[in-house]
Order: C-alpha cells, then structure tokens, then sequence
C-alpha cells in the first residue's frame, strides 16, 4: 500500500522511528541497520516500506534500502518466521553477509542471529536458496566497497563464488561447490581450487 514514506525524522528508538510527512508522525517498526542508517532527528529521511495488516492491528515496518525490504518480504514468505523475528535476523549481520549465509546455505550463521533456531534457520536456507544470487552479494558489496571488504571467511567464500562464476560455472554450480568446502579452508584461492577439485570428482 505504502512504496515509502519521505519525511523529518522526529524519534529514534529502540526497535522503531517516528517520520513527520504530511502533518502525520509515522510510528515504523526498523531492524538495528536501518535505525543506524537513520539520519540525525530533524533531518529528512526516505522510508521504503511494507504495511501488515492484521485482526488486531495495523503494523508498519520501514527499511532504509529497497534491498532491505526485499529481503524482510523474502524472510517473511518462509514457513514461521514473523516480521520480528525477520528485522532480529536483518539486524544482527549486514544484508551482504545475511544474503551469503543463504547463498552458502551457512545455517550455523543464520542461526547466531537471536530468536532464530536452528530448524528455523535450516527452512530459511532452503526456500530462500534459490531466490539469492551471487548478483545480490556482489550488490551488496559493491555498496561497501567491493567483495575484498567483507571480512573474513564470508569475503573469501564470496570471492571464491565469483571466481568460479567467472570460469564458466553457473551460479549455483558455485555456489553449491564453495559449500561443500567452506570449511577446509579461509582463503579464497584454496576455497577455489578445493571447490574445482570437488566438482571434477562429481563428473
């Protein structure tokens, strides 16, 4: 019903803002990423939202990225996983490493992030597998500066996807060869040749 909302940022709270546009305050539930990107109180923030409508109430929840809401509309399609729970899970890991855990199928990762058990984290990595891409992290990470800044292992596991992607392979050849190996190596240049070597003996 709402594509966003465009207005003055009036409070900022725990879990949620209040937006001045059109002389209406706007109360909109917001993961810890979107409440951080938030400008300062008084400054004009753009809103994307999504309205849930329910017996008993009417709840709004914004994002500070078309990406963001993307992904809570993707996290809320999967079998018990609520809008809280799906802002705790957008909260608790940058939306980069949040759509290569899917992509990798990390359920260990997705099931860090409070309120998310591991079954609950084992359904997300299976129904949303196939709606992320290794586009939607390279994204995230050309937003960030490139797929080199993501720290760690999840930035060497991505680089590893684009490597192979680069050969030829599709993307989910990639990325279900880099899963297989994840956890033999932290470099990406071991990670390829590993995920090379896995799929030469699955011919």
């Amino acid at each position: 019903m709402y594509a966003f909302i465009e207005g003055q940022v009036c409070e900022k709270t725990n879990g949620s803002l209040v937006l001045l546009a059109a002389g209406v305050g706007w109360q909109i539930s917001c993961s810890n990423n979107t409440l951080q990107a938030a400008p300062a109180q008084g400054e004009t923030m753009r809103c994307y939202t999504v309205l849930n409508v329910r017996e008993d109430a009417m709840e709004l929840y914004g994002f500070a990225t078309k990406e963001e809401k993307r992904m809570f509309q993707q996290l809320t399609s999967v079998s018990g996983v609520g809008a809280k729970t799906a802002l705790g899970l957008l909260g608790a890991m940058p939306l980069r490493d949040l759509n290569l855990a899917i992509l990798l199928g990390d359920v260990n990762a997705l099931a860090r992030a409070p309120g998310i058990g591991k079954k609950t984290a084992q359904r997300i990595a299976l129904e949303l597998k196939e709606k992320v891409t290794q586009a939607d992290v390279s994204a995230q990470a050309d937003a960030a500066g490139g797929v080199r800044e993501i720290p760690g292992p999840a930035g060497e596991a991505a680089e590893a996807i684009e490597a192979l992607t680069a050969l030829g392979y599709s993307a989910a050849e990639a990325r279900d060869a880099v899963s297989r190996v994840k956890d033999q190596s932290d470099r990406a240049e071991e990670l390829i040749r590993l995920a090379l070597r896995n799929m030469a003996t699955q011919i």
